[in-house]
């Protein structure tokens, strides 16, 4: 059994999957298993493969029903019966969903930890945006803003969105789990977020359903 992790509250549910299963594995644990089997031959490559099927599960596993999920022509991800909200982020060897209330945005990023993020930071930080130092190092920290407004982006919905001019994450203080502000000055209404948090060795996880 690979749910990672899983956590529940009144009005939202997540859970990350650990994709360690192969394909068959996978589909012996959905119904109607040849409709999968043929829906996933639109791959061609076996790890893209390996995260749709992943995505499916972890949502049965969540919502213990099968729910079909549909596509909106920007790529966003919806629930076809209109049940729920739902957001779906993938990084290597993890599949993560968000389940949320009808018609209220949800959004959660699951990244890798690696120190490449320190050569792309200037495309997302702003210059009053500080980071501290976790475990010796402020590689989780630019983590966790550039996870945090991928968040903050699908939750927005829409197009032409700066992650530098127009994402503001307020200072916070990295630990193993936690909470931070945000706001986006890309609309009238500057939305604030109330962004959540998890580190793991593997990777950072923050979602924003509030």
């Amino acid at each position: 059994m690979s749910l990672f992790l899983q956590h529940t509250e009144q009005s939202y549910k997540w859970g990350v999957w650990k994709m360690d299963e192969t394909l068959d594995e996978l589909l012996d644990m959905l119904p109607r298993q040849d409709t999968y089997r043929q829906a996933m031959q639109r791959f061609s490559a076996e790890h893209r493969r390996l995260e749709w099927l992943s995505v499916r599960v972890l949502l049965f596993t969540l919502l213990g029903e099968e729910k079909e999920i549909a596509y909106h022509s920007s790529g966003k991800p919806y629930l076809a019966d209109n049940s729920a909200s739902v957001s779906i982020s993938h990084t290597r060897g993890y599949v993560s969903v968000i389940i949320g209330e009808a018609g209220k945005e949800v959004g959660i990023d699951i990244e890798q930890y690696g120190e490449r993020v320190h050569r792309v930071a200037h495309k997302y930080m702003r210059a009053d945006e500080k980071v501290s130092s976790y475990q010796g190092t402020d590689t989780w920290a630019l983590l966790l803003h550039w996870s945090a407004k991928e968040v903050m982006f699908k939750c927005m919905n829409m197009a032409e969105v700066d992650f530098r001019e127009h994402l503001h994450i307020f200072p916070f203080t990295v630990s193993e789990r936690g909470d931070f502000l945000a706001e986006e000055y890309r609309t009238q209404e500057q939305r604030k977020f109330h962004i959540h948090y998890i580190l793991h060795q593997d990777f950072v996880l923050t979602w924003q359903a509030d």
